[in-house]
């Protein structure tokens, strides 16, 4: 098993729930209409006749996307998107509208969502966006699994273990990472092992993959 899928294996655990899909829409007619149409495709619908009442929802880390009418009683989509901010990375957003322009379709796309779909649309343009949506979904909640598994097992070393690793990520040598900190080669090499055992790394390319991951994740959120 390669190094790559043994990370994401262990940070992976048990599998996926069902995929949820969140529809908010103030129309009870298409709403109920769309909640049908998620339910029937094998997802679990969560539907909201305002971007209110999605705030107030508590939502589990869960593959997903939400299904988002531009028009809204209270906040429009739009809007709704921008207070969203970094969380529609695992909550991708399809837009759907029955007045679109290209300006808000281009705003919104540049936003992040992943489609935008203007009234009258078929079930098949919108299934294929709730498809693409979830595994856009999945694939980013893997891949946040992994950089905290990652993140974990940065903690588990030392101080000295963790200067050791960024300097031999940055491409020193045992002797130029002695020289830096001050200690023997010998010691260097010491941590250094720990360093591998700890971050799980079977190589030193591994250990470059694991550092360059951890430097291009995202902060993580405040609490």
């Amino acid at each position: 098993m390669s190094a790559e899928r043994s990370l994401r294996t262990s940070a992976t655990g048990i599998q996926d729930p069902k995929p949820v899909v969140y529809v908010v829409d103030d129309d009870v007619s298409l709403r109920e209409s769309l909640q049908a149409m998620v339910e029937e495709s094998g997802f679990r619908p969560e539907v909201f006749a305002s971007a209110g009442e999605f705030l107030r929802h508590s939502r589990q880390a869960i593959p997903g996307c939400l299904i988002l009418d531009v028009s809204l009683p209270d906040l429009n989509g739009l809007e709704l998107q921008r207070r969203m901010g970094a969380g529609q990375t695992t909550l991708p957003i399809i837009f759907i509208t029955g007045h679109g322009d290209i300006p808000m379709s281009v705003q919104a796309m540049k936003a992040g969502a992943t489609e935008f779909l203007t009234k009258p649309f078929s079930p098949k343009a919108l299934l294929t966006a709730v498809c693409s949506a979830v595994d856009r979904s999945r694939e980013c909640l893997a891949e946040q699994r992994v950089v905290k598994t990652l993140r974990d097992r940065l903690e588990s070393l030392s101080r000295r273990e963790r200067d050791v690793m960024a300097l031999v990520t940055q491409g020193q040598l045992n002797k130029q990472v002695a020289a830096t900190l001050g200690i023997s080669e010998i010691t260097v090499k010491a941590h250094r092992g720990k360093v591998m055992r700890k971050m799980k790394a079977r190589t030193l390319a591994d250990l470059l993959t694991m550092a360059a991951r951890l430097r291009e994740a995202p902060e993580e959120p405040n609490q």
